[in-house]
């Protein structure tokens, strides 16, 4: 006798179905259902994580880098609370992750009667961390109500988008849903821009001598569109979570040395007469908290009409779909060119100078961006936690080639890179991973390098080893007269970690010699551990804020 189809069986099923061959979670009492019928199925590869937290940022990292969906599965109460700090993050960085999680009895939810892992208001919980999150109320809407989280989540903007499926439900038999096998998701369509707004926008720009764009996430699929403009004579620099949306080496893009750090390149943007942003935000995070001057005439762009004058003020704001508006700019623009005859020149003068006073302010690191670039592949991808040497070098000077090939902290938070490079690296399929942490960062995840050992993904873990939290000793320089507290940290023995879990290692002990041993550990088939000893090498000198800050800070004690 055949045994009967349920709710469980559609979730197996409609995975595949949307174009998802791969998902992360944690095995508990109210998912089994749910993973039990994904193992007898044998159709979506399971990663195991050690800790729900590590699993939803797995899924945020698959999901930026294939640019599809991402799917975590958690048990309900505790187990959906560890993975909260996961789903913040992909809604920071506008990552399609479709977070699935079991429910109590639907007799017992939100009704606190201390059933096994309760949690009142689980719901409003979700619906906080995520852009909507949806719960499946009987058997015969759970078809409905996955086609609708799938749909939300890929529909810009983008991100993660929870759903609750009770454990007596998860068990309840239904029909196989007839539209299954011909399913296509409702993703919203590109917003076009109205033809007023475009050539209010092309009337600005076309009188415009020094242009440039600054590109966020939201143009991260508009690069063909974007270089359509550079052609016409534009300048670029991107957002942190932008990078990459015009290859790096373009002679006419600043990447992610966009101002903040450089006083050069923000005494540039005062010759700058335009400048449209496109899918940006322009963050306080990035833009010193807003203080960062930008030039007058911003042009600014979103599909999102409450990005509207929430930051910098505008001269004109273009609701629509970046590729859409960029598209429509270049159209009216050709023709039309009066780019300043040495715009390109000084801007190239610009990008020469800059960086290189840039990596002067590195210290004994001022090499690592440049040697750890040549040894990964142009098509590797560059992952990295919120530590010292990203918020100095990572987010900034190491080049960046393909959106999707860059991955990073964007809610600042220390942690998610090794478990953010476990996803980076099995959403590449074969092609080199480098997940950059801090000690710090590291200690806060490390139980995710077993699932690096059991996973074998072409991951290299690269962990900056400073014995405590370098970012917030020079914070503390800057804003506590110099006094620390709580910074030092007792971590293993890399190397005996490493050995532990099976890996190779290798350690870097002095500058020269970073791009040898990165080197050394790409070449391993699979995954490796490298410890840079920044004890053995030097510190790093402080970054702007910080920098500053700390010279005023000694000023004011003499």
């Amino acid at each position: 006798m055949a045994s009967q189809y349920t709710v469980a069986d559609l979730v197996a099923d409609f995975l595949p179905q949307v174009g998802v061959s791969t998902v992360f979670g944690i095995v508990s009492v109210h998912n089994i259902p749910m993973l039990d019928a994904i193992g007898q199925r044998n159709a979506l590869r399971y990663v195991m994580a050690r800790g729900e937290m590590g699993g939803a940022h797995m899924a945020d990292a698959y999901a930026r880098v294939t640019g599809h969906l991402g799917v975590v599965f958690t048990s309900t109460g505790p187990g959906m609370a560890n993975a909260i700090p996961g789903l913040v993050e992909a809604r920071f960085a506008g990552s399609p992750v479709l977070h699935i999680t079991g429910q109590t009895a639907t007799k017992h939810i939100d009704r606190d009667v201390g059933t096994v892992h309760d949690v009142p208001g689980q719901t409003a919980m979700l619906a906080g961390a995520c852009k909507a999150a949806f719960r499946v109320r009987s058997a015969n809407e759970a078809f409905g109500v996955l086609v609708k989280a799938a749909a939300t989540a890929l529909s810009a903007p983008r991100g993660p988008v929870s759903v609750e499926i009770p454990i007596d439900l998860q068990r309840a038999p239904i029909e196989r849903p007839a539209g299954l096998d011909a399913l296509m998701l409702p993703i919203a369509a590109p917003l076009p821009p109205s033809d007023a707004e475009l050539d209010a926008a092309a009337e600005i720009l076309a009188s415009a001598k020094r242009p440039m764009l600054w590109l966020g996430n939201g143009a991260k699929q508009a690069g063909d569109a974007a270089l359509r403009l550079m052609d016409l004579g534009f300048g670029a620099v991107s957002s942190w979570n932008g990078r990459g949306t015009i290859p790096e080496d373009h002679p006419m893009t600043l990447g992610g040395l966009h101002g903040n750090g450089s006083p050069r390149v923000q005494d540039f943007y005062a010759s700058v007469d335009a400048m449209l942003v496109v899918g940006s935000r322009l963050r306080g995070h990035e833009t010193g908290d807003f203080s960062m001057k930008l030039p007058k005439v911003l042009i600014h762009v979103d599909c999102d009409a409450t990005a509207d004058g929430r930051t910098y003020p505008n001269s004109l704001f273009v609701h629509g779909d970046a590729a859409l508006v960029m598209a429509g700019l270049a159209d009216r623009l050709a023709g039309r060119r009066s780019i300043e005859a040495g715009f390109a020149a000084d801007f190239a003068a610009l990008r020469a100078r800059a960086r290189d006073e840039y990596l002067a302010t590195l210290g004994p690191y001022a090499a690592f961006p440049d040697a750890i670039r040549a040894a990964l592949p142009r098509d590797g991808v560059w992952v990295r936690d919120i530590t010292i040497a990203n918020s100095t070098w990572g987010n900034r000077v190491f080049p960046l080639y393909d959106p999707r090939n860059s991955v990073y902290p964007v809610g600042a938070a220390i942690g998610p890179g090794l478990a953010l490079g476990i996803g980076a690296s099995i959403a590449a399929q074969g092609r080199k991973t480098i997940a950059m942490c801090g000690d710090g960062g590291f200690s806060l995840g490390m139980c995710e390098l077993f699932t690096v050992a059991q996973e074998q993904p072409d991951l290299v873990t690269m962990v900056m080893n400073d014995g405590g939290y370098g970012v917030i000793r020079h914070i503390q320089d800057a804003v506590a007269d110099g006094r620390q507290f709580g910074h030092d940290l007792l971590t293993p023995d890399l190397q005996g970690l490493a050995a532990l879990a099976g890996l190779p290692f290798f350690r870097v002990s002095s500058a020269e010699t970073v791009g040898q041993v990165v080197s050394a550990a790409l070449a391993v088939k699979g995954p490796a551990v490298v410890e840079v000893d920044m004890r053995a090498i030097g510190a790093v000198p402080p970054y702007a804020p910080y920098a500053t800050m700390g010279k005023h800070a000694e000023r004011a004690r003499q």
